[in-house]
């Protein structure tokens, strides 16, 4: 074991030239950061989603009842032995053959048995409430972190001056305030790591489980490598877009949807400039080209830039969907999807009157939608397309 790890953390590969890891082993004078620093994230991890439940189910939810949140579910499918064996062990979505066979074995028409397999898929839908304290959380910690991350990051020189990520480099003492910060931000990210398999389901479950490991590697060998200057500023830029998304689901989610479609535009507005003007301008400048004139070439640079350009991939991709949605809010007067990562993926809508007698613009109650790394639904009306 000993061998494989001397092995990975190769300080050629991992270091520029002329640096070992001796620099980087904390003094009485100065200290950096070290790798079993990180093991600590596994254990806040851990106290951050137990914070998290405790907020849900004392804070969030008091809070969505007083502001009058939806707190029941889906309507239940009528109990049924022989549908509920077919969709549990055989299919949730049956074909035409096997409608009409189970028409005739139980005396049923199609239409009726189409309808049972909806409302038993939506079933298995959150509630509004559920949602509700899920956001309200995310935002309270989005929240706190950025403002956290604000206040320590305007009193830092390599926020006004990129340039300064890499001055005197590796002799850049761990300052607390910036340990705290990175152990903080890798716990939360952690905790979402594992959460997400517990969590309303997203139709881009695989986007948003890629988006988590690659932060997670690039703040844990961002500083193990002390790079972490230029890392407190991806955290921080990141977090601002969450917030207002966020905000914009709740508001959806009490049914303000003058506000929530403000939020939505104003989020988007949010997201597209941080994400495809200040990263690319800001931190992929300093990461491509800052970084190499001032350390030179090593394999490692490389390993973050690609990580770098994958996160900015997801960001393409995310607010082509953003734009999307808020054409739609332009052209409609309301945000019908909002068009990040937080489409469930079962998003069938349940049917309980025939369709000639649906309204043709009827507020959605489930609150649906997707579109980032961060999590989001917001329906408007509208909703009868499915996603």
């Amino acid at each position: 074991m000993a061998g494989i790890l001397a092995w990975f953390w190769n300080e050629r590969f991992w270091l520029p030239h002329n640096v070992t890891w001796a620099d980087l082993q904390s003094t009485e004078e100065a200290a950096f950061p070290q790798a079993e620093d990180l093991y600590l994230a596994f254990p806040l991890a851990f106290c951050i989603f137990m914070i998290r439940l405790l907020f849900e189910r004392f804070i969030a939810k008091p809070c969505a009842l007083g502001l009058k949140v939806q707190a029941n579910g889906p309507q239940k499918a009528q109990p049924n032995a022989i549908l509920e064996k077919v969709f549990t062990a055989i299919t949730k979505h049956p074909d035409e053959k096997r409608l009409e066979g189970l028409s005739k074995q139980l005396d049923w028409d199609v239409r009726s048995i189409q309808r049972w397999f909806r409302q038993r898929r939506n079933q298995e839908k959150p509630s509004t409430l559920r949602k509700f304290c899920e956001s309200m959380w995310r935002f309270t910690f989005y929240l706190y972190i950025f403002t956290y991350g604000v206040r320590f990051l305007k009193k830092t020189p390599w926020l006004w001056n990129t340039r300064q990520c890499w001055s005197g480099y590796p002799y850049q003492p761990l300052m607390p305030d910036l340990h705290y910060y990175y152990i903080v931000e890798l716990s939360f990210y952690w905790s979402l790591m594992f959460s997400q398999f517990i969590d309303v389901k997203r139709k881009d479950f695989g986007i948003m489980f890629t988006h988590h490991i690659v932060t997670v590697t690039l703040i844990t060998f961002s500083y193990v490598t002390n790079l972490t200057r230029v890392g407190t500023l991806i955290l921080c830029l990141h977090d601002a877009a969450d917030i207002v998304l966020e905000a914009a689901k709740m508001a959806n989610y009490c049914k303000c949807q003058k506000l929530s479609d403000l939020l939505f535009l104003t989020f988007a507005v949010v997201f597209i400039v941080s994400r495809l003007g200040i990263y690319p301008l800001w931190i992929l400048n300093t990461t491509l080209f800052e970084l190499y004139e001032a350390l030179g070439n090593f394999p490692a640079l490389w390993v973050f830039n690609v990580l770098l350009i994958v996160l900015q991939i997801l960001h393409c991709f995310w607010s082509y969907l953003i734009i999307k949605a808020a054409y739609k809010a332009i052209s409609k007067g309301k945000v019908a999807k909002d068009a990040r990562s937080d489409v469930e993926s079962s998003s069938d809508e349940e049917e309980t009157v025939p369709r000639s007698k649906a309204p043709h613009s009827a507020m959605a109650t489930n609150g649906t939608s997707g579109a980032n790394g961060t999590n989001g639904y917001l329906t408007g009306a509208t909703c009868s397309e499915e996603h």
